[in-house]
């Protein structure tokens, strides 16, 4: 599902590098937390995988398909295959819930009877379906997570990231969205999360790909033990 195949990222021809020969794999319907200090790279993986940045050396595929091959008016269709969630939320402020979700539905031309279907399920899913009217403001951190979970979900895509998902929550509101990617895992969307919460990694049990200055230094595979 991803590969990243000897993949080095250099910033401004720096001989400092991000990334340094870098291989990973994820599969299909996996849940992977990647872990590691600020600066170690995890949000350099994060930003290749979306296109938002492109690799120095080595390639990266999703789904097969190599990202160098993706030419520019390919890339929204690239990123309906991702869905993103991050720490910010990055709500639409003056609007509501239902149509801060409805939004990603409406950018793609989905007709109206079935964004409103679509976006019924997600507010079921996600369990914020009495919250549909409610701006934002109105709303609880673990609530505006919940719906920026659910708008990354609406266009049903293969990949879910989430960029420091609990890093603005206390933690029962931790618990509660890293227990809803579960769910979403168990559906079948593979599961990409970025992350410094070592709790929140030690009691999910998931595959922990551990990366410091640039370089993976462990996987561990799902059930082991962490360090």
């Amino acid at each position: 599902m991803i590969k990243l195949d000897h993949v080095t990222k250099a910033y401004n021809n720096s001989h400092v590098k991000a990334l340094d020969d870098v291989c990973l794999e994820i599969n299909e319907g996996e849940f992977v937390f990647i872990v590691g200090d600020s600066g170690a790279g995890k949000s350099t993986i994060f930003k290749l995988l979306t296109k938002e940045l492109e690799p120095s050396e080595g390639e990266i595929y999703i789904a097969g398909q190599p990202l160098s091959k993706v030419r520019h008016r390919r890339v929204p269709a690239l990123r309906r295959q991702i869905g993103v969630v991050f720490q910010d939320f990055r709500l639409l402020e003056d609007r509501n819930v239902y149509d801060n979700i409805a939004f990603a539905q409406r950018a793609i031309s989905v007709p109206a009877s079935q964004i409103k279907k679509n976006v019924t399920e997600m507010l079921t899913l996600c369990g914020i379906s009495e919250k549909y009217r409610f701006l934002p403001k109105q709303l609880s951190g673990g609530e505006q997570q919940r719906v920026a979970v659910a708008r990354a979900l609406v266009n049903q895509p293969k990949i879910l990231l989430a960029d420091e998902p609990t890093g603005n929550l206390d933690a029962e509101n931790a618990r509660a969205i890293m227990d809803l990617l579960e769910r979403i895992n168990e559906r079948g969307t593979t599961v990409v999360v970025v992350t410094h919460n070592q709790e929140v990694v030690r009691s999910m049990k998931k595959r922990v790909i551990n990366i410091k200055k640039g370089v993976i230094v462990n996987d561990i595979p799902e059930g082991g033990r962490l360090a």
